[in-house]
């Protein structure tokens, strides 16, 4: 029985690289003998182990062939004769097709290590066009790894195309699209995973809403870029740049999809994009099933952030009502990652990506005000209703204070 360390950690390792999984591959080895050194199985589809101690996986050698649609397609065979070179081959990527033993030799059948020095992402075999997740997969690891320059593979991205126009896209369950998607929002250069899916034919088969943003054209006034899903992708690298949580990153993905609604003949101007993007916002986290509060901030968002950019000319009532509908007594951390979404979206644009956004600022000031003033401050003979409404009250004399202070300083 012979075990290698496989896959991710492997490339990161050559590549220098920060990895925390490790993942092992066993040749020559029976489930049985496994089970009797104490491996505890996981997996009903196939057999994955965990280490007694570490509680690292380990997964038999297997080979794998596709007996139908999807993810979920295959069957799997396992045996102690299947090789490490026919366990490596059904790998996506030759950069994730190596393996390395104890002494840290590595074997390398289908020349990773080649593609790991001239940074190229390439598919290791034509059984890549079997499995449509590779499409998300492969665009994931473009954004990760554009940091060193790495691009795909022309053959590559040839399969990709032909796997999003079979159709195959569709067989993808929602949440298996939002988790490779979640985790490439994550990365230092998430646009390159919509550029690439953009690229390949993807991005109008699974996020059509975002697809219909390029070549719709903006004021160049406002946005020097012009054009809105190029704006939409370079206000994502605002986030990424700030190292923003993943709902404010999705949120900034999403909050312009009303400009791909407007209609012709009121082009380039926007007016109404704001409601109009609440329907597309709505169908994109509905169908991927966003998480509850991920969805929550996005049409915050979508709907609110012009709002967040005329802050110093909002009056002190309106800025109460904004900052009632972000739920600022309860949920300040919510209109945090607001003003981080709307900053994102003002540096989004050609040459104004250093510019200063003292909204920012503002609005944080006002929260801290609007959430100092409490009940108990109230004179005690303020009973019942009127305690509500003493409350809105001093809460927007302070708004009107605060905006008397700050904002002589500032103009728009």
């Amino acid at each position: 029985m012979q075990v290698y360390l496989v896959g991710g950690a492997v490339r990161d390792h050559l590549l220098g690289h920060p990895y925390h999984e490790k993942d092992y591959v066993v040749v020559g080895a029976t489930p049985e003998q496994l089970l009797a050194q104490g491996y505890q199985p996981v997996g009903k589809d196939f057999p994955v182990f965990l280490h007694p101690e570490t509680k690292e996986e380990y997964a038999l050698a297997r080979t794998e062939r596709k007996s139908g649609h999807g993810y979920h397609g295959f069957e799997f065979f396992t045996d102690p004769d299947v090789t490490l070179e026919e366990d490596l081959i059904r790998r996506d990527l030759t950069i994730n097709a190596m393996a390395m033993d104890d002494a840290g030799q590595v074997y390398d059948p289908y020349h990773g290590q080649d593609d790991l020095k001239h940074k190229v992402l390439r598919h290791v075999s034509s059984a890549f066009a079997e499995d449509p997740l590779r499409v998300l997969r492969v665009a994931r690891f473009a954004a990760r790894y554009a940091q060193y320059g790495f691009r795909i593979a022309d053959e590559t991205i040839s399969l990709m195309r032909l796997l999003a126009e079979s159709g195959e896209l569709q067989a993808l369950t929602p949440e298996r699209v939002w988790k490779e998607t979640s985790r490439a929002l994550l990365e230092d250069h998430a646009d390159v995973y919509f550029e690439v899916l953009r690229e390949c034919g993807a991005l109008k088969v699974l996020f059509p809403e975002i697809d219909a943003l390029f070549g719709v054209p903006q004021r160049p006034e406002y946005h020097p870029e012009i054009d809105c899903g190029i704006h939409t992708l370079m206000s994502l690298q605002q986030a990424c740049k700030a190292n923003y949580a993943l709902d404010v990153r999705f949120a900034v993905l999403v909050h312009d999809l009303g400009k791909a609604l407007t209609p012709k003949d009121e082009l380039p101007r926007h007016i109404m994009h704001e409601e109009r993007g609440i329907q597309p916002v709505t169908a994109v986290c509905d169908r991927l099933r966003v998480p509850t509060q991920t969805k929550q901030l996005a049409l915050a968002v979508c709907k609110e952030h012009l709002k967040c950019h005329q802050a110093f000319t909002l009056k002190a009532g309106t800025l109460w009502r904004l900052l009632q509908r972000l739920d600022v007594l309860r949920r300040p951390e919510r209109v945090e990652a607001f003003v981080q979404a709307c900053e994102c979206d003002a540096k989004g644009r050609l040459g104004l990506e250093d510019r200063e956004y003292p909204q920012a600022h503002f609005l944080l000031e006002v929260m801290k005000t609007v959430r100092s003033i409490k009940a108990s401050d109230l004179p005690s003979e303020v009973q019942g209703a009127d305690i509500g409404e003493m409350l809105i009250q001093k809460r927007i004399e302070a708004i009107t204070h605060l905006k008397d202070q700050l904002g002589h300083h500032h103009t728009v």
